[in-house]
């Protein structure tokens, strides 16, 4: 039993700066264990983002790079047309991916980079006092929506993947949860797909994982989960949003 629960060799052995009940802890485990399990932790870069990931290089135990705010995908590109051999991934928020690096994002899936995303959404921005994010759900308040976000001011909370999928150069989409032991597990079987579509060369794949973000959703860590089983997913339904069937699930 102590085998199997044991620290992925990708992960180092760290106090984590992340907030009680944060997901961001338990996506970093899933893919250390997805490159474990992979056997590329030597040939992996990842792309690390401004946000409240933005010191993941502190956590894994692979090489990973810092990009300016919202350019993380550019960096990738590069890193991945030197380096075409690597598994390349970006690992962004949605202040990071879907605010500030929303462009960057859609010319990368336009062009079918061969790399990887790792696209948190939590609905907010944690690390910089729980502002309106592109994905703050309508009727959420947060430090800049008092009055809640409401579609005829604030507009409409932003659905990145279903954006993304009529791009002809963007190959696989799901999004994920980590709201339960269940979701959990999907969440790397989606993440491990989308690695191995790049080691395959098939291009550009997304994986969304929906995460909790007890501080400024004013939620303890359980009733945090609670919210995105009983809200968060009717507004970013789970599940395949694109899949063009050249790799196995």
């Amino acid at each position: 039993m102590a085998k199997k629960f044991a620290k992925p060799r990708s992960m180092k052995d760290v106090a984590t700066h992340y907030c009680p009940g944060c997901g961001h802890g338990l996506i970093h485990r899933l893919v250390c264990e997805v490159i474990d399990e992979l056997g590329v932790r030597e040939d992996t870069i990842a792309i690390a983002p401004v946000g409240c990931a933005v010191l993941a290089y502190d956590y894994w135990d692979f090489d990973t790079m810092e990009a300016a705010h919202g350019r993380t995908p550019a960096v990738a590109t590069a890193v991945k047309r030197v380096h075409p051999d690597k598994l390349v991934f970006t690992y962004q928020g949605d202040g990071d991916l879907a605010a500030i690096g929303t462009a960057e994002i859609i010319h990368t899936g336009s062009r079918g980079e061969n790399l990887s995303v790792i696209f948190v959404n939590n609905g907010v921005y944690g690390m910089t006092g729980g502002q309106m994010a592109p994905t703050t759900l309508l009727g959420q308040t947060t430090a800049t929506s008092l009055f809640t976000r409401r579609a005829e001011k604030e507009g409409f909370p932003l659905k990145v993947l279903e954006m993304m999928a009529v791009l002809p150069g963007v190959v696989y989409l799901e999004r994920t949860s980590v709201h339960s032991p269940k979701e959990i597990l999907n969440a790397k079987r989606a993440i491990k797909k989308s690695f191995q579509t790049q080691l395959d060369k098939k291009g550009f794949s997304m994986v969304e994982i929906v995460s909790p973000c007890p501080t400024y959703w004013g939620l303890s860590p359980v009733k945090s989960m609670e919210r995105i089983e009983k809200e968060v997913v009717k507004e970013y339904p789970l599940g395949v949003v694109k899949d063009v069937g050249l790799v196995s699930s």
